[in-house]
């Protein structure tokens, strides 16, 4: 790979006083904030849900969805 300079080159850049400084009403030359990628990394993929914290979740929800249950019950009685 080759490194790109991010740094304006003062000599071909239009709107730089000398010195490099950018004169009053002028847009400053842009910078990239990365010059270039990083390694590239594998993705990863997870295998979802496990199945203990799943059960756990779905057993939580069925009782709070049997409190209901018998509660509406007990009011109709």
């Amino acid at each position: 790979m080759s490194h790109v300079n991010p740094d304006p080159e003062p000599e071909r850049t239009t709107g730089l006083e000398p010195g490099g400084g950018v004169p009053p009403g002028e847009t400053p030359p842009a910078e990239s904030s990365l010059p270039e990628t990083g390694p590239r990394e594998p993705h990863v993929q997870s295998r979802g849900w496990a199945k203990a914290p799943l059960t756990l979740i779905l057993l939580l929800v069925a009782l709070i969805a049997a409190f209901f249950l018998v509660y509406a019950l007990v009011l109709i009685l």
